[in-house]
This record gives structure tokens, sequence and C-alpha cells, in this order.
């Protein structure tokens, strides 16, 4: 008896011990601890996500992949597994397991390491929002008393939604949506019981439990799992029993992207990390872009389409490589290079493993085999020599191919066709012409083959995609479309060239005395040579500054006429852009509006825009005071309240005129490839420079302006039959059958002081009643061409024509 009451005073002691212990332990550790009201108002670290202007998803950025989840939002079925793997009493305890804890803290006294579980989710959000990971006394000291202040702070759905929001699960997802859509390619509400349970199995050990690297040891995980579900009354025997049969399916998915669009994606991560500098990737951001997603799509496709065209037409270039063969574990390496090979603009790797006489067969990455035809691509493979030339067409498969061959396929109509990745670039932008907003943007044949944007990045030479620039400089001047250039044979000794220049057409010919609005038709280079001669090359430079070309090394030499200082395609399709626009300063911009984590919006652009019902400033507006192209891309606008109006920059009635022929370069005129579309109110331009290394198509409807250019990174030249017609345009058409689809064929009215009158196509001077040839042509009504021109004063309109040949020559 006695040896009882010494037990019992014992054990009140050392209670009385640990009380006092205890107390001393929160009186020193107290005044340190972290203030748990911060949980309410916590940042997690939330990626950037882009969106199209529809809300499609094209890009996700940041450090962590997070997906926040409110509490009403979580699956109760995963609840429960969460619940079954890490804390069952978790909605009856008050921060603490105490029978765990003590387990845990004797395991630790006795051993020197932890060895079992004890931390209530509640413990865990302490550690994982306040704490460090060393096992030590000190921390689950800490860990104790966060825990019992959180609890005090925060009702039990807000401290699952914490934890639930920010444990981390392997492969950089943090949070159980998050890893959700990382090993399944799904939301967590799609999910299975299978597969909550194998997600609520990850937090005790992610690298050990981790379903895709280590698949056997997260199954038997799950399964635990799924046995305390059911030993709880969470399930019944019959789901347990379904569950446990599933296979682990879990595998890596990359962010879930509606579709692609990586170069508008990536230049809005750019414009982010300008604005916000590291921010941008870790607070959540929404991005919402000025992409329209059906018109991204088609964009994409004529791409592609035409790289594969143009690559067709100049030959087969053969296997991208030739793979050993291992003997019995040959099929299981060439799998593995095919799986680590990137698809490209949709081609997919293949080997080739069998050859016959009128088909191979291949292996695809998924161990499937198939077979080629003959005529699906094989008979056509005739070997690429040059540019120019091809060889002899194959008579056998076997001359194309052998087994080992890596290379590329393509599905047509159920049948796989050969393929092969095109060496050449392309590049597409498309604007809308009254604000500037970019609705599509193609950089290249793939952003996995190359990030480079050709649209923002690239600086090529124009060539006569850039004459309507002259031309509108010469109109402004007092030129009139019927103005008489003699389109002949001239040397040039520019002091600004080093050699000699003798400019050409191309095809050598030359025409005689031609009408401006016949030399811009067909894109004649002597008459333009001799416009820019006639006014002079800095005034020039000083015109088309206003549609936003960066002219400060612009080389001031007579060449300029034929587009050959280098520029960005984006630049070049904002100056058609103007040309579209009635002649209205625009600025090309991408991100539309911005919002932050709680969904409040931040920034809304609020760029130049074509005021139809107002009257614009007729001045161009001061370069000096323009906006870098950070702060163009972003849509922001100079200070003051509501979208700015578009200052005019170029005279209504001369850019009527250019408009009516670049429509005549559609009809007539070396564009005449995009009648197909059997429209009257599209215009536009090609451009070929030397070699040729460049083809460009610019044109536009009163809608959409778009520019496509075609060539090789490294200035290869693209063949001497390639040109902005063959090459650049096909790719506008495609893309431009769909932008326009829906759009109404609209003509703007004759604008007042401008007059339609018939001429003398011979002479550009005013037609007899009597003469049978006349045609109709366009004149501001002070530069109307008399019929005598020796009557003709200084002022008259043959100044356009007379006066300004002779001065030529």
């Amino acid at each position: 008896m006695k040896f009882l009451r010494f037990l019992l005073r014992l054990s009140l002691l050392g209670c009385c011990g640990a009380l006092w212990l205890l107390a001393g332990v929160y009186l020193y550790l107290s005044p340190n601890l972290p203030d748990v009201e911060t949980l309410r108002d916590v940042k997690l670290q939330t990626p950037m996500r882009v969106y199209t202007g529809d809300g499609q998803l094209i890009g996700q950025f940041g450090e962590q992949k997070r997906s926040p989840l409110p509490f009403d939002a979580i699956p109760d079925q995963f609840i429960k597994a969460l619940l079954a793997a890490e804390d069952d009493n978790f909605f009856g305890h008050r921060g603490i397991d105490v029978m765990g804890l003590m387990r845990a803290v004797s395991e630790l006294v006795l051993t020197g390491e932890k060895g079992s579980g004890g931390s209530t989710l509640t413990m865990q959000v302490a550690r994982n929002y306040f704490l460090t990971l060393d096992r030590t006394f000190m921390r689950k000291f800490n860990e104790i008393l966060l825990a019992v202040e959180i609890e005090r702070a925060l009702d039990k759905q807000e401290i699952f939604e914490l934890y639930f929001n920010r444990v981390f699960l392997g492969h950089r997802a943090y949070g159980f949506e998050a890893a959700s859509q990382v090993y399944y390619g799904k939301g967590i509400g799609e999910l299975g019981l299978a597969q909550h349970a194998m997600l609520a199995g990850i937090p005790k050990a992610p690298s050990r439990n981790n379903p895709i690297s280590r698949p056997d040891a997260g199954k038997q995980r799950r399964d635990w799992i799924l046995g305390r579900m059911l030993e709880l009354g969470y399930i019944n025997t019959a789901r347990y029993n379904t569950a446990v049969r599933q296979p682990v399916v879990a595998r890596h998915h990359g962010a879930q992207l509606n579709f692609t669009a990586h170069y508008a994606a990536e230049m809005a991560r750019q414009q982010m990390l300008q604005r916000y500098g590291m921010a941008a990737y870790n607070d959540g951001y929404q991005v919402y872009t000025t992409i329209n997603s059906d018109l991204q799509q088609v964009a994409r496709l004529a791409v592609i389409d035409g790289l594969i065209t143009y690559d067709k037409r100049h030959g087969y270039r053969g296997p991208e490589r030739q793979l050993p063969q291992a003997g019995g574990d040959t099929t299981q390496l060439w799998r593995e290079t095919l799986a680590e090979t990137v698809v490209i603009a949709g081609l997919l790797p293949a080997v080739v493993t069998e050859i016959g006489q009128d088909k191979i067969m291949l292996l695809l990455a998924d161990g499937s085999q198939q077979e080629l035809w003959w005529e699906n691509g094989l008979r056509q493979a005739a070997p690429y020599l040059t540019e120019n030339a091809k060889g002899q067409r194959p008579k056998t498969p076997a001359e194309v191919l052998s087994v080992g061959d890596l290379i590329r396929i393509t599905q047509q109509d159920d049948e796989w066709h050969l393929a092969q990745v095109p060496a050449a670039q392309a590049a597409l932008v498309s604007l809308n012409p009254d604000n500037g907003a970019i609705i599509s943007m193609v950089g290249g044949l793939g952003f996995e083959l190359s990030k480079f944007n050709r649209t923002t990045q690239a600086l090529r030479q124009p060539g006569s995609n850039f004459k309507p620039f002259v031309y509108s400089a010469a109109l402004e001047a007092g030129f009139t479309a019927a103005s008489i250039i003699n389109d002949a044979p001239v040397v040039m000794e520019d002091s600004s060239l080093e050699d000699i220049w003798r400019p050409e057409n191309d095809g050598g010919k030359f025409y005689g005395p031609t009408r401006l609005r016949w030399a811009l038709t067909k894109s004649r280079n002597l008459v333009s040579i001799r416009l820019v001669q006639q006014l002079g090359v800095n005034k020039l430079i000083d015109y088309v500054e206003r549609f936003g070309f960066d002219t400060s090394d612009f080389a001031p030499d007579l060449s300029l006429a034929l587009g050959t200082h280098a520029m960005r395609p984006l630049e070049l399709v904002t100056a058609y852009a103007m040309l579209a626009n009635g002649g209205y300063r625009v600025e090309p911009y991408l991100i539309q509006r911005i919002d932050n984590l709680a969904g409040e919006t931040v920034f809304d652009a609020s760029p130049l825009t074509v005021c139809g019902d107002c009257e614009n400033a007729t001045a161009p507006p001061d370069n000096g005071a323009e906006l870098s192209m950070e702060q163009i891309l972003i849509g922001q606008a100079p200070e003051g309240g509501g979208p700015p109006a578009a200052p005019r920059v170029m005279d209504e009635r001369v850019n009527y005129i250019i408009n009516s022929i670049l429509r005549d370069v559609i009809t007539r005129g070396t564009g005449r490839r995009a009648l197909v579309l059997e429209r009257s109110d599209i215009g536009g331009k090609t451009g070929t420079t030397n070699g040729p290394m460049d083809a460009w198509f610019s044109g536009f409807n009163r809608d959409v302006v778009t520019s496509t250019w075609v060539g090789f990174d490294n200035y290869t030249p693209l063949g001497r039959k390639e040109f902005g017609g063959t090459a650049a345009l096909p790719i506008w058409i495609n893309y431009m059958r769909e932008a326009l689809r829906d759009s109404p064929e609209s003509e703007r009215p004759l604008p007042t002081g401008l007059v339609h009158v018939k001429i003398d196509p011979d002479t550009g001077q005013l037609a007899s009643s009597r003469q049978r040839n006349a045609i109709f042509e366009y004149f501001r009504e002070e530069h109307v061409p008399r019929q005598n021109p020796q009557e003709e004063g200084p002022g008259s309109g043959s100044q356009g024509t007379d006066d300004l040949v002779r001065d030529i020559f």
C-alpha cells in the first residue's frame, strides 16, 4: 500500500513537473512565435497564367505549380482519403493528437530519430507555413504551440484548405489540385477513389511514394490508405476491392493548355516580367491577351501547311538519322529513342523496321507497327540537291530509306505519309487595324523547335513589301496615280553606296513609260528608285517614320526604295494597319487585361483607337513621346482617361488611292493567287528580296491586317522560282480565308476632295470624250490633270506628270 502511494505521489510530481516544464517552454517560446493571424491573408506562390482574349489557357509560368481551391470545392471523398492517411481525428482534436505525440516524443528520446507520426494536419500547417523541417525538440515544441494557436484562430475548414493548397507533392507540384493536374492531367474533382488515395499517400514521402518514379511503393501506400478508409467506415468492402485492383496510371502531365500559342504566351511572359519582376511568377496573375483562339489555331496550321508545301517543292533531304541496330534489344532502344524525340508541327517520328517492294514498315513511339505505302510520299521523294534542283524520282522504297532510319510521318485520311521537318521558317502576325490588337501570332514552324519569335525578333529585308509607303510619300508630295515614270535601265553612282549600282526589275526586263498605279501593281523596281530620287531619301525617311518604322538606322541611299532596310514583321504589319484603317496611327499590343489572384483587375489596356465618329488630329504624333516596345506590347497608353483617339498620319485621299492600287495588286498584279478568296475588298503587296532570301505578303481588308514571311534563319536562298506570291501568299490566303469568313465585304466611302475621272492610259492626262481606251483614275481634286498640258500653270495637276518626269531626267 505504501509502495502504491509512493508511485502515486511520484506520478503526481512527474505530472506537475511536466506541467511546469511545458509552462516554462511556453513562456520561453511564445514571445517569439509568429502571428498565426497572418494565415488569414497568406499569399501562396501561384504561377502566372496567360489566356487568350476569350479565356483559353495558352501558358503557365512559375517556380511552383499550384492551383488553389477553396474548401467547398474539395471532393468529400478526397477529404476522407487524406484524413485516413494523415489525421483521422482532425475534426475532433484541438490541434494536437496527444497519444500520437507521446509516441513520437518517446521514439525521439530513445532513438534520437522520429520513427512514427504524431503530427496532426494542424501541426503540419504550422510547420509548412512557419517552421523548418529540422527534426529537433525545439521545432516540435514550436509546432505544438503554433498548432494550438492556429486552432484558436481558424476553423477546421480554413486549416484543411491551408494544408490542401500548400503541401509539396513532387514534380514541382504544391497543393493537391496542382498534383492532380501533374499526375493525372485533370482536376481533383474528376478523379476516382484509387487516384484520391494515391494522392493522399504522397505527402508522407513525396519521393518514396511517388506514383511516377516509384509506382510499386506508391501503390503499396495507396492500398494501405484504402484499407484505413475501409476500417474507418469511409468506404464499403465492394468499393475497397474495386479500388485496390486499379492499376497505377499516373504519368507526368504539363500545364493543360487549351491549344498552342507558345510565341504569344512567351511574349506575354516577357512583358509581365518587365512590369512586375519576379513577382510575375509567384503572385497568381491572370493575363488576358488580345489573341483570338480560333484565328490563332488557323494561323498556326496555315504556317505549318505553307512550310511543308514549300519544302515538298524542293525534294527529300533523307532521314533525320540512322539508329544503331543492337540485336535483341533493338526494338526497345528504338522505342526509347522515339519517346525522347520531340513531335514537331504535328510530324511524328518513326523508325523504319522493314522495306518491301511497295511499302515500308514503321515502328512508332507507342510500340505500334504501321505501314507506309509507296504512293504516300515515297514515290515522290526525289532527293534534294540544291535550292534550285532535285534528283530523279526513286523507283523503289529501298532507294529512299533503309532499316533503322529515323524519319517523320503524318497521317492523312487514315493513312501514313512520308514527311520531313521543313528547313525553312515562317512568321505570321495579324492585327485589328483599328487599335493594333494582335489577334494571332506565329513566330516559326514550332516553339518546340525554336523559341526565336520571328514576328518580333527577326530583322529581314521587306523588299517590295515596303513600296506602298514609297508610293504614299510620292502621292502626298504631289505625284498622282497617273504620273508617268520611265521604267528603263539606270546606273546609280550614289556616294552612300560602295559600288556602282545597276538595279533591275524581276526578270531583267524594262517596260518604258509607266503609270504609278501600274508600277506598284506590277512592282516595278526602277520606277520606285526614280520616285525616291525625285523625292529625296531624307524626305522619304521623314515620311515613313509616321507609320512607326524605326528609322534611326535607315541607310540614306536610293536602295531604300526597294525595301533593303531590315525590319521586323510586327513593325511592317503595324504600318499596313494604318493603310487598312484609313490612315490613323495605331500601335501593336498584346496584353489586354491583368487580374490579380483575387480576381481584381490591376491593368486594362487603353490603346490608340481609330475613332470613326470624331475628328482626329491631322498631325503625326510626336515621335519623341512614343512608347517603348515593352509599353506598346502591354497596351500601355499615355497619361489620360479612356482609350485615346488615334491621330491621323496620312491624307485620307492618299490612303484611298493607295488602297485602290493595292486591290489592283490582287486583281491584276503579283497577288493574283488571292483571287481565290473571291473578295473585292482585300488589298496587299508581295515582297521578294535578292537571292531570293525573303518572301513576304502583307494584306488587309477593313477588319483584319496580316503579314506573312518565309525564309531561312541562316539566309540560305529560297530558290530562284520562289517569290512572295508563291511562298508567303499561300499562307496569307489560308489564314485570311478563315479570318474573313464571317466578315461582310466593306468599302470605304469616297473621301471629300477625291474625284474619279477618265484618263489616257498612255499619257496619264485627261481622256478626250471620243477616246475608246480611256480608263478611270482617282485624283485629289487639286491634282486633276488637264487635257492640254501646254495650258497648265505651275499649280496645276500636271506638276505631278510632265514637270516631275522632266526633273527626273
